[in-house]
């Protein structure tokens, strides 16, 4: 649809008499593709995992500054959901920077943001420093490991973003435990410094995400911006033979060699000052143009591909998915904010307690995303088939579930949850099915906002309709 053969990892061959044949480039479905993996998962465990285990520093927050629950709750969903509501605007960036340099330079701000953090003063300070500084740093950081794992996978290319999703599980866990350790022995304040430092891993996963291809990625120096800017080793070159002529004619000239036996050290000294004060000059604006060049490309191939002729809007089948996108993340939210209520609502604390319902989901979770990618995979099955039914499957065990009354049926319903919201590791792969993986950031950025706004509104909606049954067999209003 929107494909080029340079956004697939082909490159045509150096004979021209070969133009049409093609060779895959060797880092494609292997080699540092599945570096890439391994960046996209430590990249998922210090944002996701870090988000998820935010109830930690929530209550943290709530002895420190006394506010209302609701007032306090906002500064991690702020966080939770700048980070993906951004998507849009990371394109941009990606356009114009390169999926390397937008991560990195997400993992710095996303760092200063947990620092900065460390020394709030009131809940609304929060709201700054760690609801937008902190999350905008995460989307810059989480969309170029999303983006760059399509790009160096074909085959593979569910399985592979399915290994990099597990990330989000794993940091759940591992997160969870090292905040509430460091909340133990230092204190919130110094565990959001910490934390801050361990974010700066988030620069080494940046700088491990190495362009497929020149051109592709605009990290290189022969990046997006164009050759042509500006001939400078030409202008360069004559400048300086120019200089060399003036010179020989002012040493030639009768009369004067004696003269100037006693001035050549200083003239010479004088020339090659100048020589290199021009040369800077024309680097710098050799930089300059072209730094320039590149921005006003990444920004009309940014404003293009949402407004242009070539928009993804004119893409029926995008924009069907975009509102698909509004309330799918919602179903797999909706669980974890609602679970405790029914638990409480059926007498299941102390069996919960043993093994939390919550947790079923979160481990069968990371089993559904590779299972799902491995079967996606198959040549036999169809990746759309395999998306479709999965989520055909969640949101009948969400409607299901607050028809259980044990706290089986509730585990069996949980499991299905789980396995079945493996189908997000899939939303990359049948995003760029859609509209080609030239137009993957902008169009991943759209859809990981539409996420983003489901998982803001979904759960208050939801807890705001229905009724839930009581064992006893009369309905009984949600608390709102």
């Amino acid at each position: 649809m929107y494909t080029s053969h340079e956004d697939i990892g082909y490159d045509f061959e150096d004979d021209p008499k070969d133009k049409k044949t093609l060779k895959p480039h060797p880092d494609i479905d292997g080699g540092w593709a599945w570096v890439m993996v391994l960046s996209s998962f430590f990249v998922h465990i210090l944002i996701m995992g870090s988000q998820m285990a935010l109830g930690v520093l929530n209550v943290e927050w709530l002895e420190e500054f006394h506010q209302s629950r609701g007032l306090t709750a906002w500064v991690s969903s702020l966080s939770m959901g700048v980070t993906l509501i951004v998507g849009p605007f990371i394109g941009l960036f990606i356009n114009t920077c390169g999926c390397r340099r937008t991560a990195i330079i997400g993992g710095l701000l996303n760092s200063l943001g947990w620092v900065l953090s460390a020394y709030a003063v009131n809940v609304y300070y929060l709201f700054i420093t760690f609801g937008l500084a902190a999350g905008f740093g995460s989307g810059m950081a989480y969309l170029p490991a999303v983006v760059m794992v399509g790009r160096y996978f074909q085959k593979r290319r569910a399985l592979a973003q399915g290994l990099s999703t597990t990330g989000t599980g794993f940091g759940t866990f591992l997160m969870t435990v090292l905040l509430k350790y460091l909340c133990a022995e230092y204190g919130w304040r110094n565990a959001m410094f910490i934390q801050g430092a361990v974010s700066l891993n988030l620069c080494v996963c940046g700088a491990l995400m190495r362009p497929l291809s020149p051109g592709m990625d605009g990290d290189g120096p022969e990046g997006k911006a164009p050759h042509h800017v500006l001939p400078a080793h030409s202008t360069e070159s004559i400048r300086s033979s120019g200089q060399l002529r003036d010179a020989e004619e002012k040493r030639g000239g009768p009369g004067t060699e004696d003269s100037s036996l006693g001035d050549a050290p200083a003239q010479a000294c004088q020339e090659k000052a100048a020589h290199r004060k021009d040369m800077c000059a024309f680097r710098l604006l050799k930089t300059v143009s072209q730094l320039t060049m590149r921005v006003r490309k990444g920004f009309w191939d940014w404003y293009s591909g949402y407004f242009g002729t070539a928009s993804l809007f004119t893409n029926r089948m995008f924009v069907a998915f975009i509102f698909w996108a509004l309330f799918a993340y919602s179903s797999f939210v909706i669980p974890f904010i609602h679970l405790p209520e029914i638990v409480n609502l059926y007498n299941l604390s102390e069996q919960n307690d043993v093994f939390p319902l919550t947790s079923i989901i979160a481990i069968v979770h990371i089993f559904g995303k590779v299972v799902l990618g491995i079967v996606a995979d198959l040549p036999c099955i169809s990746v759309w088939n395999v998306f479709l039914m999965a989520n055909f499957t969640l949101v009948l065990s969400i409607f299901i579930l607050p028809l259980m009354h044990t706290y089986a049926g509730l585990a069996v319903i949980c499991a299905l949850i789980g396995f079945s919201s493996g189908y997000f590791s899939l939303m990359p792969v049948v995003t760029e099915d859609l509209v080609g993986i030239e137009h993957l950031a902008n169009a991943y950025g759209i859809i990981i906002c539409a996420n983003g706004i489901s998982a803001l509104l979904g759960p208050p909606f939801a807890g705001d309709t229905d009724s839930i049954p009581d064992p006893g067999g009369s309905h009984m209003p949600r608390s709102k």
